[in-house]
């Protein structure tokens, strides 16, 4: 490699999470803030709430109503 091409690299970089959980990865950065992580993200919580807002699981049931009364009639 060549020398002063590469930004120093930290094997133990420490992150802390907005929710208090630290923990440490390797980066360019000593220290990094996040948000939200893997400990309060509600994915991996299994606190996730899917919302169907615009309606397609309604409007999908709909046409396959529809779908299923034109098999019908033929």
């Amino acid at each position: 490699m060549k020398k002063d091409t590469h930004p120093k690299y930290y094997p133990h970089a420490q992150v802390k999470c907005a929710c208090g959980n630290t923990f440490n990865v390797g980066s360019t950065k000593e220290f990094i803030e996040t948000e939200i992580c893997s400990k309060c993200h509600p994915f991996y919580t299994g606190k996730e709430k899917l919302l169907d807002t615009m309606g397609q699981v309604q409007k999908f049931k709909e046409k396959l109503a529809k779908k299923e009364k034109f098999k019908k009639k033929k």
